[in-house]
C-alpha cells in the first residue's frame, strides 16, 4: 500500500470538498480517482471505502465522536471535524486497520494541515473512542423511534418523520439499512443490436460475474469488474448502465411504433434511449435539457449508441414551447426532485436536502408539469416520475395536477411484472422503496389525456 498518510489526506480532501463545498460525493470521488490512476487498486479501494463510509455514517460518526469529546462537533475546525469523522469511521468499521496506525495517522495529518496546536485535541479524542468504543449508548427503538433511526443509520430526522407518517417503521427500516448495502451495477441489455447469449459471452469473457435481475429478463447486476470501460459490451454499445427503477418507466410509457416522445427533462438520457430502443428504430424521441453541456453530453451518447431516432435539444422545460403544442403521443416528465431514492448511490443528498430546497422542488415539479401537459395529444399519455420517496413530490403532485388538467391515471399493472403489482399500480402509480423491492426508490404514474 501506498503511504497511508498520504491515502488519509486524499480522502480529507475529498470530505472537504463534500461537506464545506459545492461538490458532489459521487463526483468528487470519481475525479480524484482519475487523478490517481496510478494508485494500485487496493489503495483506490481504500480512498473509497473510506470516503463512502465516512459520509454514509455522517450522523452516527458525529454521535460517537460527541460521546468523546467536550467541544461539539460544529464547533470544531471543519477540517479537525472531518479528520475526526474519517478516522472514527476506520475504527468502528474497518478492523484490518489497528487503532494505534489510525490514531497516529491522524495525528500527524492535523500536524501537516497546519493544526499543530490541535494535535493533542485529535490524539485524546481518538484514543478515548478507541478505548470507550462499546461503551457508547445508543437511542432505543422502541422508546425514540426517530433518533434511533437517525443515529443508527445517519439520516436527517425531518426526513424520518415524514416518512414514518406514510410508511410503517419496518418499512422505513428497511429502506435505510438498504442505503447502507453495496449494490451491484445493473444494465440494461440492448438485445435490438445483438442477442442476449453474445452479450453475456462478451462480459464473461472479461470476466464480470452476472446475475439475472428477477423484475426484467433485460436487466442484469453485474459484479467483479474493473471498471465499465474495461468491458467489450460497454464501449459497443450493447449494455446501458440503468436501475431497473429507470428501466419501468420506459416500460409504462409502452410506446407503439411510430410514436414521438417528449423527454422534457432527458439527462443524463437513459429513459430516453430505452423509449428509442424499444421503438425499433421507428418515431421519434426528443431528449431535451436546459443545460448546453447536459445536451451536448446526451449527443455525443446518442452517436456513441448509434440511435437513429433520438435527438438531443436544449430546453428550458418550465418554458412554453409553442412549436410542441399537442405534439406528442408520450411525454415524459422524470423532474428534478430531492432524490431521497438513491441516497445508497448518492450519499450525500441526504444532507444538501432540507424541507426548504424540497418546497422549491415541488413548486418545479408543478411548473414542468403544467408546462410538460400542453405537448401530450388528446389520447396520449405523460409519464411523471421521481427518484424520491414521500408524498409530497409524488402523490401531492399527482392530486394536484390530476385537478388541474384533463388526464386520468391508467392502471400500469399491463406493464409492469406481476411482483409490484398492487392497489395502487391498479390505479396507476407505483411507489418502489429500496430495501423493500429490489430497485432504487422510484415514484412512477401514467396519465392519459381525455380532452377534445
Amino acid at each position: 500500500m501506498a503511504d497511508t498518510a498520504n491515502l488519509r489526506e486524499i480522502v480529507l480532501g475529498i470530505l472537504m470538498e463534500v461537506t464545506e463545498g459545492e461538490a458532489y460525493s459521487h463526483i468528487a470521488l470519481r475525479n480524484t480517482l482519475e487523478k490517481y490512476q496510478y494508485l494500485s487498486k487496493r489503495d483506490r479501494a481504500f480512498i473509497s471505502r473510506v470516503t463512502e463510509g465516512t459520509l454514509e455514517n455522517l450522523i452516527q460518526l458525529d454521535y460517537v465522536i460527541e460521546c468523546f469529546s467536550k467541544v461539539p462537533i460544529y464547533n470544531m475546525k471543519p477540517l479537525i471535524r472531518n479528520l475526526l469523522r474519517m478516522s472514527v469511521y476506520q475504527l468502528m468499521y474497518m478492523d484490518t486497520v489497528p487503532d494505534s496506525a489510525v490514531v497516529n495517522e491522524a495525528v500527524k495529518l492535523a500536524q501537516k494541515k497546519g493544526f499543530y496546536n490541535l494535535k493533542g485535541f485529535v490524539n485524546g479524542v481518538l484514543r478515548a473512542a478507541s478505548r470507550g468504543l462499546d461503551t457508547v449508548t445508543y437511542p432505543s427503538a422502541e422508546e425514540t423511534p426517530v433518533e434511533y433511526l437517525s443515529i443508527r443509520y445517519s439520516m436527517p430526522q425531518w426526513i424520518l418523520q415524514k416518512w414514518l407518517g406514510q410508511f410503517s417503521f419496518e418499512e422505513v427500516e428497511a429502506v435505510c439499512a438498504s442505503f447502507k448495502t453495496e449494490e451491484a451495477v445493473t444494465v440494461r441489455l440492448r438485445t435490438d443490436r445483438v442477442s442476449r447469449e453474445e452479450i453475456i459471452q462478451s462480459l464473461e469473457e472479461d470476466g464480470a460475474s452476472w446475475e439475472q435481475h428477477p423484475y426484467l429478463e433485460y436487466a442484469l447486476r453485474l459484479t467483479d469488474f474493473n471498471y465499465l470501460q474495461a468491458l467489450k459490451a460497454f464501449r459497443n454499445g450493447w449494455i446501458y448502465v440503468q436501475d431497473v427503477s429507470s428501466m419501468l418507466v420506459s416500460e409504462i410509457a409502452a410506446p407503439n411504433w411510430g410514436d414521438y416522445c417528449i423527454d422534457v427533462c432527458a439527462a443524463p438520457g437513459g429513459k430516453s434511449v430505452h423509449i428509442a430502443d424499444k421503438l425499433k428504430g421507428s418515431g421519434y424521441v426528443e431528449a431535451r435539457d436546459k443545460s448546453e453541456e447536459k445536451v451536448a453530453l446526451m449527443q455525443e451518447n446518442i452517436e456513441r449508441l448509434g440511435v437513429i431516432n433520438m435527438v438531443a435539444a436544449l430546453q428550458d422545460a418550465t418554458a412554453y414551447d409553442e412549436l410542441s403544442f399537442h405534439k406528442a403521443d408520450i411525454v415524459l416528465c422524470d423532474v428534478p426532485c430531492s432524490g431521497l431514492g438513491v441516497i445508497g448511490r448518492k450519499q450525500d443528498i441526504r444532507y444538501r436536502m432540507n424541507p426548504t430546497r424540497q418546497e422549491e422542488l415541488i413548486r418545479i415539479q408543478r411548473k414542468i408539469l403544467s408546462v410538460a401537459q400542453n405537448y401530450v395529444k388528446p389520447g396520449g399519455v405523460l409519464i411523471y416520475s421521481t427518484c424520491t420517496i414521500g408524498a409530497d413530490e409524488n402523490q401531492m403532485n399527482l392530486k394536484y395536477f390530476l385537478e388541474n388538467f384533463p388526464f386520468r391515471l391508467e392502471s400500469i399493472d399491463p406493464y409492469i411484472p406481476e411482483a409490484l403489482r398492487c392497489r395502487t399500480s391498479a390505479g396507476g402509480y407505483l411507489q418502489l422503496l429500496p430495501g423493500v423491492h429490489e430497485t432504487d426508490g422510484f415514484f412512477m404514474a401514467r396519465l392519459k389525456r381525455y380532452d377534445e
